[in-house]
């Protein structure tokens, strides 16, 4: 679907603190190109990762171990020349090791605070189900805020903050569901799955001798992060689609369960400016909510038990409901 009367503006006249969009759409490009020198194959899921940390996101990877999703996370943050933190969650896993935590210093006897990893720009947080809940919930804050709390104290965190977290999809007995609220702070779930033989075929060709990720060297920088992510935020969504992705959301509250919150509409809208800024333009279409509402709405969804699950809730309100 195409705009008939597309804006004028062109993205030339620019404030000091973002970037041309144009700039954006090839740092997109470089990113994902250099992704590929690791990952085979997936070039939607990798670009679904990139939009995602443009649009302010975070991202949950959910497959089978095996496929790559440690690999893709960390590809993507050695990409970026940014503060990279992994968290590997496990049972015995505490709040305070994901936080931080305050310790009695002897010499000045005062209190410290040493951050935990969460304090990192990209942060690979390695099957997120193995840990309980109690200890999944330490990431409410930050994903959400951008903060952490502590003992009373709140400390900001790093900018530009990004989770991306790896969920193992098997072995049920060994691994812990997430919360609903917590399923809700992701931006994207996304799913990789196996590779078809000729990919595969070349991925082994790659890895045989040396990883290809120990010779992965950055493309970008934190700070031209930061500005593209404004870029991305000053992308225009015109009442029209803010009307449409409110349909779709309102779609799901009454076909299902429980529906998309108002915190998934605006999680596809950001999705959706990030989508638009890729392909070029400084305005959002239609074809831009319909390309990533399929991503981000679906784990957002309890289905009834007339539908099998989240996902066919969203195709058919793509389906049903009327762009306008």
């Amino acid at each position: 679907m195409t705009d008939a009367n597309p804006p004028s503006r062109t993205g030339t006249e620019l404030s000091t603190d973002r970037l041309a969009v144009s700039t954006v759409a090839d740092l997109c490009a470089d990113l994902e190109a250099n992704v590929a020198e690791v990952i085979v194959g997936h070039e939607d899921v990798v670009e679904h990762v990139v939009t995602a940390m443009l649009g302010r996101g975070h991202v949950l990877l959910d497959d089978v171990p095996g496929v790559g999703k440690t690999m893709l996370a960390r590809s993507i943050a050695t990409s970026i020349d940014c503060e990279f933190r992994r968290i590997q969650f496990t049972p015995d896993l505490l709040p305070t090791d994901v936080t931080g935590v305050n310790v009695f210093n002897q010499q000045s006897r005062e209190f410290e605070f040493q951050p935990g990893p969460v304090f990192g720009n990209v942060v690979l947080g390695d099957e997120i189900n193995r840990a309980p809940p109690k200890t999944q919930s330490a990431l409410l804050e930050a994903m959400e805020e951008e903060q952490v709390t502590v003992d009373g104290d709140t400390r900001e965190l790093p900018d530009p903050f990004t989770v991306i977290a790896t969920q193992n999809a098997i072995e049920p007995n060994r691994t812990y569901d997430l919360p609903f609220a917590e399923l809700d702070r992701f931006m994207k779930k996304l799913h990789l799955g196996y590779p078809d033989p000729d990919e595969e075929a070349e991925l082994l060709g790659r890895t045989v001798g040396n990883h290809p990720i120990e010779s992965l060297e950055p493309v970008t920088d934190r700070e031209t992060i930061v500005a593209a992510r404004e870029t991305v935020a000053e992308t225009r969504v015109e009442r029209p689609v803010r009307e449409y992705a409110t349909r779709l959301a309102g779609y799901t509250r009454e076909h299902a369960r429980v529906g998309v919150s108002p915190r998934g509409t605006i999680a596809l809208l950001r999705a959706a400016q990030a989508r638009a800024v890729t392909t070029g333009r400084d305005y959002v279409i239609p074809d831009d909510i319909q390309t990533e509402a399929p991503v981000v709405l679906p784990h957002r969804i309890k289905a009834s038990d007339r539908e099998r699950d989240g996902a066919t809730v969203v195709e058919n309100a793509l389906e049903r409901v009327p762009v306008e």
